[in-house]
């Protein structure tokens, strides 16, 4: 259902404050090899100076100490970023070029930011940072400030005494323990005030908040187009009505940091990163599906194509199925169907570079055959072909193409299940929960499984140990996620789905 809120995110009548921006688009990224043209800052400064008062950039390389000079011919305000790291002599050219640019530009650039989380990760110590930004408050006229999350300055005090002001980093869905987008602006609200009062002399600006549109859940913190609308209009209204500063993170998707950072790094902006175009006009209901009438429609065509397979089936065989064989097929085609536009979306926002469109591509492809195949062997009374029936010994396979193609299909989910399986286990972070393309995958062989009973023989090793796999990651899984992550709650009862059918395997 589509969300109206009282305050868009995105209103050229009621400007934003600021907001971060970077300008890598498509295949760039923030690499030594990239460097951003001026007419692609101005494409995006000229639209963003409808939108904002003022921009956030972190750093003056690859480009971007060519955005002070557009953003005054357009009206924006800067502030201005100076990447630091352990390489001194990078740290020196940032610095260098900062001051530059704060004594050419004094009327738009309004603060320098020296640093951006170095303390967080461990990139240089307190003592050392608080030398470098009394160094440039010393060269340059404008306020100087360092911006981490608000845990380290609580961490770091001494840094006060350094800074004009204290610049804060407040993301709910990243703190250790996971805010609900419910209750995302009164997290911020109420952490504003625990800074504001162990800094009495400073100004607090909040200098990143927000909410991700796309990727996996951390406990209660959902990811979504509405949860991204819905927090950013609160947290605005908020800093309206108790009149503090607040800078949005971001502007602009930045799809370059999928391959580092997950679905979840990519997914913060409030314009889409290859249209350019804004997420959520003023006027025009939030929905976290905006394609449903595309999604139902291919949906309900899968859905009639499982059935079709079902019904041509049964029309060659000598004896008619049972009410059972029916209810299955109903089950999985129905399943399908609902799922089948929820897998395509999220196979669009999470794949990034070839091989993971590779791999989503190859699971979508699997999870769409599944109920047509499973229908046509519900119908025909033909069990799941064990692994070694497939590619044991040539007089051991299965005579039957049909049957071969189909158990082709179960080995390929098999093993993209257990890729993502084990990700949960060794490398959980940044992974999405592939929810919907393995329930359409499961479901129609589990059926199979459990009224095409396989013959009783021997039990497969192969089939067992990744029935192993399926059945410790479930549950590692579920109890490293929490009970609140239903994203994970529903991929672990795939999984043990999943490891309740190859356990019934036979040869």
């Amino acid at each position: 259902m589509p969300v109206s809120l009282a305050r868009a995110p995105i209103d050229p009548n009621a400007k934003l404050q600021c907001i971060s921006y970077s300008p890598f688009r498509n295949h760039q990224t923030s690499s030594a090899e990239t460097q951003v043209s001026r007419e692609q800052i101005a494409e995006d400064l000229t639209e963003l100076a409808r939108i904002t008062e003022c921009i956030r950039i972190y750093a003056t390389d690859l480009g971007l100490d060519q955005v002070p000079d557009v953003a005054a011919e357009v009206g924006l305000k800067v502030i201005q970023g100076i990447w630091l790291s352990k390489d001194r002599q990078k740290n020196a050219a940032q610095i260098s070029t900062a001051v530059r640019l704060a004594r050419q530009y004094p009327q738009t650039i309004i603060a320098l930011v020296v640093g951006n989380e170095v303390l967080l990760h461990r990139e240089m110590s307190a003592p050392d940072l608080a030398a470098l930004i009394r160094s440039v408050k010393a060269q340059v006229a404008v306020p100087v400030t360092y911006s981490d999350v608000w845990e380290y300055w609580l961490r770091y005090r001494e840094l006060e005494s350094a800074v004009d002001f204290v610049t804060v980093h407040i993301l709910p869905y990243w703190e250790n323990v996971p805010i609900p987008a419910e209750s995302a602006a009164a997290h911020v609200d109420a952490v504003r005030r625990r800074v504001a009062s162990a800094f009495p002399g400073k100004e607090i600006l909040i200098g990143e908040t927000g909410w991700p549109s796309e990727g996996r859940m951390r406990e209660s913190a959902l990811p979504s187009r509405t949860n991204q609308a819905r927090v950013i209009s609160e947290v605005l209204e908020l800093a309206r009505r108790e009149h503090f500063r607040v800078n949005l993170f971001e502007a602009y998707d930045e799809s370059w940091k999928h391959e580092f950072e997950g679905t979840v790094g990519g997914s913060w902006g409030l314009f889409d990163s290859a249209t350019r175009m804004p997420k959520y006009p003023p006027g025009v209901p939030v929905s976290n599906f905006p394609s449903w009438k595309l999604q139902m429609a291919s949906g309900m065509a899968l859905a009639i194509l499982a059935f079709a397979a079902a019904w041509l089936t049964s029309r060659r065989k000598p004896w008619q199925p049972g009410l059972a064989a029916w209810v299955a097929v109903a089950v999985s085609a129905t399943m399908a169907g609902i799922l089948f536009g929820v897998t395509v979306q999220k196979m669009v926002h999470e794949s990034y570079g070839t091989g993971n469109w590779l791999l989503w591509g190859t699971l979508l492809v699997a999870a769409t055959a599944s109920p047509v195949f499973g229908a046509s062997a519900l119908m025909s009374g033909r069990a799941p072909p064990a692994f070694l029936e497939l590619v044991g010994p040539e007089d051991g396979r299965t005579p039957s193409l049909l049957a071969a193609v189909h158990g082709l299909l179960w080995i390929v989910i098999v093993v993209i299940a257990t890729q993502t399986a084990l990700g949960f286990v060794f490398d959980p972070r940044e992974k999405d929960f592939p929810y919907a393309a393995l329930t359409m995958a499961a479901v129609p062989f589990a059926a199979m499984t459990l009224l095409n009973r396989p013959r009783k023989a021997s039990r497969p090793v192969a089939e067992s140990l990744f029935a192993a796999v399926f059945l410790i990651a479930a549950v590692y899984t579920g109890l490293s996620e929490g009970l609140e992550n239903w994203q994970s709650l529903w991929t672990c009862a795939a999984y043990l789905l999943l490891a309740l059918t190859l356990s019934r395997a036979r040869v």
